[in-house]
């Protein structure tokens, strides 16, 4: 028999007086009272608690050494409780990795739409590179208008610096007559004649042949024994077989040429790319994360300033501030540092702003491999920053990994400038932007993108098979993004980390996440879900926690806020007051009844019985300002502000 509600019988948790309460199931209920009364402990303690607890005992003993089982919370019976699924404010992502794109599904959405539709580029020179097999190659030259005279020529060399005898000779013992040399055409025979450089850049192309476009339907209709498909097949197989995959096509009538590759490779760069798949953009692999800086975007890096704080210090009293706690053998390095300032002509008794930049530089970064003779032995000095780095990496100890975290700061990785990915991986586009570049800008923005795309709208179409792949992730990728939307989220960015989302923006985002999922029968619980959002935005919120209800679930919010209580199917008053004077059942039901109820102070509220004045005096600052100047984080725009 399905239970058409949750009942709770004698909970004693933190405050709770033995209470008993049934909550509905598939409505939206609202808990509310004052802070303290005991909203949370009923709601997130007690239900969810519980609803934790039984679901881990319904694990195998080996399942449970994995998760944290919790313990029973201090209640008599609950009956009717479905899976439990919190969405508070206390739940945080602490890992950097942890981006608005991974926690809410739409990073892998992009992954496989980039991998399967994207436009593969060379990251040296940005010309498109395009993998096709034999049949794609002919077809591609077999749109050139018939009769049409063209050359085919083998690629060997691009730009490249040696010695081209190997090649020359090649090209002589398989036959060919003639080879292009930076852009001319010789007889091989004559080679010898011309003088080729070694020091200077040179590109080789042996001329395989030169022949009118025959009929389309000639190939089409595998006429391999005509003479004209014959010349035709087997120049186009002698160029690749000759280059490794490679061919080039000039038309002789506009001199347009035609590069086409059988591999992942620039013949410009001569560079080979790997296959692009899905961890070709993960930052979270190896195979797709920039090696630099380890997919983070950023990097830990030490500051000077911070290794010495106080300038006005010399060497000898102790300027730097990490030997003080970190270095072991602070005495030999002294010992050392003494020898490097008599070599170069300094003093360890003067303060570190009279000494040069070249100077400060020695202390800070060392001296190389030069050698120098303390206490009977030889050492080499490797420098402030090089040494903490090495401790930093080497260490096992976790205090001695944060002591020097002290004197370091958070930069933008130098190679990827942020963007997490391998230049391979970034060098993929669609519709011209990279998957970096889509991520970067706002939701708000980003949809119309995808929009547009879908629609065909952008320059960079996509073709017939990457549309029948592309399609349905499309489709997911935009329902997502709405559903942000929906909630007032659209000014986020996907690589928004989550560290830096406020707690009713994680919460909101996770929100998102489980209407994407489109889940029922389970029971959500919200804390205060409304929190910093403008009232435009919470009427989305609104319908939102409707839209979860309507899928089949039970949806329990923590709540002060008045549009929400309305907009509740049932209300929950927990009070009168607040810690030991709480912890009661004040009121239950409806809006309606909760307003009749004349021991609910949120009824009178709701009634408009009592009200909170705003103050008619304000207190007076001191006059002195606190002055912030060009803030540009995340989406502030450069702005300046007193407070």
């Amino acid at each position: 028999m399905i239970k058409k509600s949750i009942k709770i019988r004698g909970a004693r948790v933190h405050n709770l007086k033995n209470i008993k309460v049934e909550i509905p199931k598939n409505k939206l209920t609202v808990v509310t009272g004052l802070s303290g009364s005991g909203k949370s402990s009923l709601a997130f303690d007690t239900i969810y608690a519980e609803g934790q607890r039984q679901y881990a005992e319904s694990l195998t003993s080996y399942a449970k050494q994995f998760i944290g089982v919790m313990d029973k919370p201090d209640v008599d019976m609950i009956e009717g409780l479905s899976p439990t699924i919190s969405i508070d404010q206390r739940s945080l992502s602490h890992n950097p990795r942890s981006t608005v794109g991974t926690v809410t599904e739409i990073y892998d959405y992009l992954r496989l739409f980039f991998a399967r539709a994207g436009r593969i580029h060379c990251p040296n020179c940005g010309g498109e590179i395009i993998k096709l097999s034999t049949k794609q190659i002919i077809d591609k030259i077999l749109e050139i208008p018939f009769n049409t005279e063209v050359v085919f020529f083998s690629p060997l060399a691009y730009k490249k610096k040696g010695d081209f005898n190997p090649i020359i000779e090649k090209i002589r013992r398989i036959g060919f007559a003639r080879v292009r040399i930076d852009g001319e055409i010789y007889y091989s025979k004559d080679i010898n004649a011309i003088l080729i450089d070694k020091q200077k850049e040179h590109t080789i192309e042996a001329v395989v042949d030169q022949f009118k476009i025959p009929n389309k339907n000639l190939i089409t209709k595998n006429n391999n024994c005509l003479p004209e498909v014959k010349r035709f097949v087997k120049a186009i197989d002698t160029a690749l077989d000759l280059s490794d995959g490679l061919i080039i096509i000039k038309r002789l009538d506009t001199g347009a040429e035609l590069f086409m590759s059988q591999h992942f490779s620039c013949p410009k760069c001569n560079l080979n790319l790997p296959e692009i798949d899905l961890r070709s953009f993960s930052f979270n692999s190896p195979y797709g994360a920039c090696p630099a800086c380890s997919g983070l975007g950023t990097k830990l890096e030490i500051d000077s300033e911070l290794v010495i704080s106080n300038p006005r210090l010399t060497l000898a009293q102790g300027a730097i501030k990490p030997w003080i706690k970190i270095t072991a053998n602070q005495s030999l390095n002294y010992e050392i540092l003494k020898s490097v300032a008599a070599k170069s002509g300094f003093s360890l008794d003067v303060p570190i702003e009279k000494l040069s930049l070249a100077q400060v530089k020695l202390v800070l970064y060392g001296t190389g491999d030069e050698f120098y003779n303390v206490n009977g032995g030889r050492y080499r000095f490797e420098g402030v920053i090089p040494g903490l780095e090495r401790k930093y990496k080497e260490t096992d100890s976790e205090y001695l990994q944060k002591e020097i975290e002290n004197y370091m700061r958070v930069s933008i990785c130098p190679v990827c400038l942020g963007k997490r990915l391998k230049p391979e991986s970034l060098a993929v586009t669609l519709g011209g932007l990279s998957i970096a570049d889509v991520v970067k800008i706002s939701i708000n923005d980003s949809i119309k993108f995808f929009r547009d795309l879908t629609a065909g709208k952008l320059k960079e179409k996509l073709n017939s098979s990457e549309e029948i792949i592309a399609t349905p992730v499309l489709k997911e990728i935009i329902r997502r993004l709405e559903n942000i939307i929906k909630i007032g989220l659209g000014y986020l960015n996907i690589d928004r980390g989550a560290m830096s989302l406020s707690g009713g923006e994680m919460q909101r985002i996770r929100l998102a996440t489980q209407i994407s999922s489109s889940l029922t029968d389970l029971v959500y619980i919200l804390d205060e879900p409304s929190i910093g959002l403008h009232q435009k935005d919470n009427d989305r919120l609104i319908d939102i926690l409707k839209k979860l209800r309507d899928l089949g679930n039970t949806v329990i919010v923590v709540e002060h806020d008045e549009a929400i209580m309305r907009a509740a199917d049932h209300i929950i008053d927990v009070g009168p007051g607040a810690g030991v004077y709480g912890g009661e059942i004040v009121a239950e039901g409806t809006v309606a009844e909760i307003i009749r109820n004349k021991k609910s102070l949120t009824g009178q509220y709701l009634a408009h019985k009592l009200g909170i004045e705003a103050p008619q005096k304000y207190r007076k600052g001191n006059g002195k300002n606190l002055l912030i100047k060009g803030a540009s984080e995340f989406n502030l725009k450069n702005i300046d502000i007193k407070i």
